[in-house]
């Protein structure tokens, strides 16, 4: 089967019906609304209180900071957008985003840099979760403020379910043309090792279920966290979207003090506590996925390490200690 960016217009745009269709069919018309931000009077008004904002504190173009949410589709970076896009000083580039992504993967470098350079917005929020493996080369941007990544994470069975749920077994697709070397060179095979190529092979994902491959996948980009080195980073976030659903002001805090924002119940006024790992309907747990023993003790071991690093100390107090 072709991939999203080998597709033409009319075939991706057939695929893209499909998918929202079966979407609303599985999890409803009004979590597709959410989803996507299709309700008129929503954007209406987050379009005038940021034409306000600039009208009366405006900053000079070329000044914004850039701040990138990386991480893997289905983690909860939608519900982060959708509270940072509450504040009026915040300029959001969501995936969906013309001026900036063609089939949800960024355009040339030089786009992105001069649409940051043009906003007269505090921050520009870019979603480039095609291009998560690349964040260490857009902080390095030549031109632009200093900026900030924020890599978000969702725990394996969650994420597995809500990926296949949406996308079927397209994590599974590209992992076997990974195995395979027919990925060529689309998103899901750039930068990766040989040692990762060969992890996948090993894990033979000709014979994986779809919840298999969605989580070994999510081992794969996940593990980019730590071969990049942005867990040494202070200017990387990590965020575990477990957490942020459990102790949305908290969180949110947190957030705001590494981007030196100002706080305001109102990002995380859409989040209601609850715990999100296993939650089904009514709250009712949910059995663990039937994931390949293999995947899952690969998952398990990366999900140990990453909830270290994001329950570790503020930027700042790892800047001191490591000073």
């Amino acid at each position: 089967m072709a991939a999203d960016d080998e597709l033409s217009a009319f075939a991706y745009t057939a695929r893209r019906v499909r998918r929202h269709l079966r979407w609303a069919r599985t999890e409803g018309i009004g979590r597709l609304i959410e989803e996507d931000r299709l309700d008129p009077v929503d954007r209406i008004g987050t379009a005038l209180a940021k034409w306000r904002w600039r009208r009366r504190a405006g900053r000079a173009p070329g000044s914004a900071m850039p701040v990138y949410l990386v991480g893997l589709q289905r983690s909860g970076t939608n519900m982060l957008v959708r509270g940072l896009d509450s504040a009026p000083e915040v300029e959001v580039r969501n995936e969906n985003d013309r001026t900036l992504f063609h089939r949800f993967q960024l355009r040339p470098d030089d786009v992105l840099t001069a649409t940051v350079l043009r906003s007269r917005h505090a921050y520009v929020l870019v979603k480039p979760l095609c291009e998560s493996h690349r964040v260490d080369e857009l902080l390095a941007l030549p031109g632009l403020a200093p900026g900030r990544a924020i890599w978000a994470y969702r725990d394996v069975d969650d994420r597995a379910r809500s990926e296949v749920a949406k996308f079927g077994d397209a994590n599974l697709r590209a992992l076997r043309a990974i195995a395979d070397g027919s990925i060529g060179g689309r998103w899901q095979g750039q930068r990766l090792d040989d040692a990762t190529v060969e992890l996948i092979r090993s894990h033979s994902p000709q014979r994986l279920d779809p919840h298999s491959g969605a989580a070994l996948f999510w081992y794969v980009r996940n593990s980019l966290f730590f071969r990049l080195g942005l867990d040494r980073r202070d200017d990387v976030l990590l965020c575990r979207y477990d957490t942020l659903v459990a102790e949305p002001a908290a969180q949110i805090r947190r957030l705001c003090d590494f981007l030196d924002f100002p706080y305001h119940p109102r990002l995380h006024a859409h989040i209601a506590p609850r715990e999100s790992h296993g939650a089904g309907p009514a709250g009712a747990a949910r059995p663990a996925l039937p994931i390949d023993p293999g995947v899952r003790s690969r998952c398990d071991e990366l999900a140990d390490r990453l909830a270290r690093v994001a329950a570790d100390e503020p930027s700042e107090q790892k800047a001191a200690d490591r000073g």
